[in-house]
């Protein structure tokens, strides 16, 4: 839910901002008094909407600027649980609760016909449990890697966007998020530069994309194995093309790695610690309803360490393995498809599988290897509730043997890291959520996760997470 200020001659637009200023007042008073950052949501662009010819239907207005605001806070509780061990960078045992708040105000321009301008700033705060570490599936994709107690500012987007039409039927395109309305034609090229996330673009998904209103699992919003080019808050600098023809979509894009694997300072020098993504995506209909499969490739060039040099050189020194003490040139590709199925009206399928190689260390994203991930999405309408949506995913997530050696010698990773992994094992996890409206622009979801060998370690666990989310946008 989302009003969006069309231009200066739109009526409302002193009491609309009367609304965002509210929207910032409640993003301060909401905040957590011990907590540390977290990211941004992507903003995947809702799919275009075909234009049928009617006489009566008004033709749908052209934005030449607007002004959203969105802010989402996430309070986590996990019971105590099983652990005969704790190591570094472990899930603590003990009964926690965190919070984690973020506020962000959407500001687009458009310079010309199918130019888009765009900036987010944004105000963070908070960490997951843990400071994000513990789950290599993690439990809150609102939770970054790094931050402060206190709330801090950043731009995480800044970026531009350029339609160009190429024919075929004209289609309405609805005011979103770091969208403006509009019409553009089905074929079409899209191109995007400037500062923003990979998954704004590449691998989303009708259903399970955005934790600000579904699924909350790194390994469920995402695919698990696609360890996409990002600072420690999920952004980076990058350009991007997309070619829509007909029922295909070919999406090629060159992104910034961090100076070193999970770092807060992206690499600036052009050509080097790059990432290069592809992807192609085919729209469908099966038995008369809706459905896209696309399948995507990365390949990350940047000074990157291998598990089995850091064990030969621990084994060599007598100390506790190290990928940092074993970095160079190093390439790391992986690849992934990713499934969206509506079977009814109200009801969709997803579903998501990716691998990379597992034997270099996880440069960006979390420690998983071969990931796999399938669930449902129902609309409440099926029980009189329409504005409601329900939600279930399962998730298993597994590292390469190499990994697995160095996790067991007390190695540690982005999130991962129990000092010891005598017993390995798939980490196994179940996602579930309820999304209600309360007021209007607010909603409010209660999730649940039960995650099983929690860090690959069949000796720690299992873990069960509480989840409540407030989300406002306007």
């Amino acid at each position: 839910m989302h009003i969006q200020f069309a231009g200066p001659t739109n009526a409302s637009a002193h009491s609309r901002r009367i609304k965002l200023s509210a929207l910032l007042a409640v993003g301060f008073a909401s905040l957590p008094l011990a907590a540390h950052a977290q990211e941004a949501d992507p903003t995947p662009q809702p799919a275009p909407t075909p234009m049928t010819a009617s006489p009566t239907a008004p033709p749908p207005v052209t934005q030449q600027w607007a002004i959203h605001g969105q802010l989402t806070s996430i309070w986590m509780m996990q019971p105590a649980f099983h652990a005969p061990y704790t190591g570094p960078q472990s899930l603590s045992p003990a009964a926690n609760g965190r919070e984690t708040v973020q506020a962000t105000v959407y500001l687009g321009y458009r310079p010309w016909k199918g130019g888009e301008i765009w900036f987010d700033p944004t105000m963070d705060q908070g960490y997951g449990l843990d400071d994000t570490t513990g789950l290599a599936g993690y439990i809150n994709a609102e939770s970054a890697k790094v931050g402060e107690t206190y709330p801090y500012y950043q731009m995480p987007r800044a970026f531009f966007r350029q339609t160009i039409n190429l024919g075929g039927q004209m289609e309405a395109v609805a005011p979103d998020l770091n969208q403006l309305g509009g019409t553009e034609t089905a074929n079409r090229l899209v191109f995007t530069v400037g500062k923003f996330a990979v998954t704004d673009i590449f691998d989303t998904n009708a259903y399970a994309n955005n934790p600000s209103s579904d699924f909350l699992n790194w390994s469920i919003v995402n695919m698990g194995a696609f360890d996409y080019a990002a600072n420690a808050w999920g952004y980076t600098y990058g350009a991007a093309a997309q070619w829509y023809v007909g029922p295909w979509t070919f999406s090629v894009g060159a992104f910034d790695l961090s100076q070193v694997p999970n770092g807060d300072t992206l690499d600036m020098r052009i050509g080097q610690q790059m990432q290069y993504v592809g992807q192609i995506t085919r729209n469908y209909a099966l038995w008369g309803q809706p459905g896209a499969v696309s399948v995507l490739y990365f390949l990350s060039r940047g000074m990157l360490g291998s598990y089995g040099d850091a064990l030969a050189l621990a084994d060599e020194t007598g100390t506790t393995p190290n990928t940092a003490n074993v970095r160079g040139e190093r390439s790391k590709g992986g690849f992934g498809i990713n499934i969206q199925q509506q079977i009814i009206p109200g009801l969709g399928f997803f579903a998501r599988a990716s691998a990379n190689n597992g034997g270099v260390e996880a440069d960006e994203y979390t420690d998983i290897s071969r990931s796999v991930s399938a669930g449902i999405s129902v609309n409440g309408s099926f029980w009189d509730r329409p504005n409601d949506t329900f939600g279930l995913a399962v998730a298993a997530n597994t590292i390469s043997p190499e990994a697995e050696a160095y996790f067991a010698k007390g190695g540690l990773g982005i999130l991962i890291g129990d000092g010891q992994l005598e017993d390995p094992g798939a980490e196994q996890i179940l996602e579930t959520y309820y999304n209600i409206p309360v007021f209007r622009y607010t909603n409010l979801s209660a999730d649940y996760q039960f995650i099983n060998n929690s860090a690959y370690n069949q000796q720690r666990g299992p873990v069960s997470v509480f989840q409540l989310r407030l989300n406002i946008q306007i």
